[in-house]
This record gives structure tokens, C-alpha cells and sequence, in this order.
């Protein structure tokens, strides 16, 4: 029998099914994955998620395996590089962006804190659970955390970005109320 899910996981794409099955919506605290989709949802900007997805393996492997004290440290030869790759999005804002947020992700590290303790102090450690009304694009609480990021350095954290972060990371399960993954959680 046919699983149900939400709407817009293509059943054409293993890859995005997968990824709709066994993360979106799954409270991550990795550092390294929190970090890394940080960047992706900053890259996914104007385009689609699963164009994003399709060349994560690309990006992987472009930005070192997401290590943010190699990617703070990239000098205008490896910008070049990036610029030059056909695996990633060759978006020069975006390139930067990642290497600015790496400058930031060890700042804010270095002072004691990290992505993990910041995003999950905004929903007390818990994931929202929304019900059945409309997907928002942005809510005030990803406003909120789309200002504390600017503040501390990160970009390409607009609020609409950090909504789709905080469904990917799980602060938010926005599952359809008839997709398996809901159900399977409840």
C-alpha cells in the first residue's frame, strides 16, 4: 500500500522521499547537519528545495563536509573554485554568504554557546507541532530568529529561509495531518 505524505514530496525523486521520510521534520541537534542546512536553506533561496537537495552531495564535497573552521578560512582561490564548480549553485552572494556564516558559527561557538543551544531555546527544546491550518511562509517566531542571526553575523537568514531551516531541522513538524511521518510521531 501507497504511504501517504505531504503534498509536495515528489515521488519521482527517491532522494527528496527520502529526505521528506527521515529528516524534514525530525528534531536535528548535530552541529555540523544544523550548520550545513543553515547554508542550504540560504542556498536554496529562489530556487527549489530539491534542486538544493539533488546537489547536496556536490556541496558536501565543495565546502569540506560543512567544517566551518576550513570554510571561515577560504581565501579568493577557493571562492574561484566554488565559483567554478557546476555542482553547486554559482551564485557569488551565496558563496560568500556560506563563508561569512562560518566566520559567525565559530564566533558564536567561541562564545559558549552553539547553533543547537540558540535555535532550541527558542521552542524550549521542544518541536511545534501545527495543526491543520495552512503551512505559513514565515511565522514572527522565525522573524524573531531571522534578526538574532543577522545580529550575530549569519546572512541569507531571512525569515522565510529560517522558517524552511526550522521545518528541515525539525523545530517545527508542519507534516500534513495525513502524511505517515505525522502519524508515525504522534
Amino acid at each position: 500500500m501507497e504511504k501517504t505524505r505531504c503534498s509536495w514530496a515528489n515521488p519521482a525523486n527517491p532522494l527528496y522521499l527520502d529526505y521528506h521520510d527521515t529528516e524534514w521534520g525530525v528534531p536535528c541537534h548535530d552541529e555540523r547537519r544544523l550548520f550545513e542546512m543553515l547554508n542550504l536553506e540560504g542556498a536554496q533561496a529562489g530556487l527549489s528545495w530539491e534542486t538544493i537537495l539533488n546537489k547536496r552531495e556536490n556541496y558536501r564535497a565543495a565546502f569540506d563536509q560543512w567544517d566551518a573552521e576550513k570554510i571561515a578560512a577560504y581565501g579568493p582561490e577557493k571562492v574561484a573554485e566554488l565559483l567554478a564548480n557546476p555542482g553547486i549553485v554559482r551564485n557569488r552572494l551565496k558563496v560568500a554568504a556560506a563563508i561569512t556564516n562560518a566566520q559567525a558559527y565559530l564566533r558564536l561557538v567561541e562564545s559558549g554557546s552553539s547553533l543547537d543551544k540558540l535555535l532550541w531555546s527558542y521552542v524550549g527544546g521542544k518541536p511545534m507541532v501545527r495543526g491543520k491550518e495552512a503551512r505559513p511562509a514565515k511565522t514572527e517566531l522565525s522573524d524573531r530568529i531571522s534578526k538574532d542571526l543577522a545580529k550575530l553575523g549569519f546572512k541569507f537568514v531571512g525569515s522565510t529561509i529560517i522558517y524552511a531551516y526550522m521545518q528541515g531541522i525539525g523545530m517545527v513538524d508542519d507534516h500534513a495531518p495525513d502524511c505517515f511521518c505525522r502519524k508515525a510521531r504522534k
